[in-house]
């Protein structure tokens, strides 16, 4: 087999690990896939994009699973957060916002707040349950510590938490290296309205 033969092979490999198996990190996939495929540990690495897009092409073809339906409530379920948070400004990243979701996607928020406890006290006077960790994040090449919230619910809910003045800052995904597109509460109920308008027809 040659290269291109061997890395498709770990593609795919890879995108079932992680659709079917339920691996939840890119490299660690890569490591089983690339020993799967051709006994060794590190040759032929794909890229997190394409597994990302080999994963999303075995959702379409899982007929057990309605993408259709689960995104319009996913999306709901999002717009809801995000209303409830509005005063952090929150935004929507992720497969929930592209419309790329697997049966293990959650959904993916970015908040903006300078002092952790506001949001956690105001998330706990609204009797909502949630988990709090620190998070390492590599900025500009420098290692930095972001909090995150994790908040289990129809759907389970990620809150990334980030310094108020980092709203304008566009920050680059760790999946394929591209700028991360963050989607205000607006423009989320356009896309439920242009993309899930049969669906709100039949509420």
């Amino acid at each position: 087999m040659n290269k291109k033969h061997i890395k498709a092979l770990i593609i795919q490999e890879c995108a079932k690990l992680m659709y079917f198996e339920g691996v939840s990190q890119y490299f660690d996939a890569k490591k089983i896939a690339a020993k799967r495929v051709c006994k060794s540990k590190n040759q032929f690495f794909p890229s997190n994009g394409e597994i990302l897009e080999a994963v999303y092409q075995l959702s379409l073809q899982d007929q057990d699973f309605d993408r259709n339906d689960t995104l319009f409530r996913m999306r709901l379920k999002a717009l809801e957060m995000m209303q409830l948070l509005d005063c952090f400004s929150p935004r929507l990243i992720g497969s929930v916002s592209t419309g790329k979701i697997k049966r293990s996607s959650d959904i993916d928020l970015h908040v903006f707040c300078d002092d952790i406890e506001l949001l956690t006290t105001y998330l706990t006077d609204d009797k909502v349950l949630f988990e709090q960790n620190e998070v390492l994040i590599m900025k500009n090449n420098k290692p930095k510590l972001y909090q995150h919230i994790y908040i289990v619910n129809e759907f389970n809910i990620e809150l990334s938490v980030y310094p108020v003045n980092e709203l304008r800052v566009t920050s680059r995904s760790s999946t394929d290296g591209k700028p991360i597109v963050r989607v205000s509460r607006s423009k989320l109920e356009r896309i439920i309205e242009q993309e899930h308008w049969n669906s709100l027809i039949k509420m």
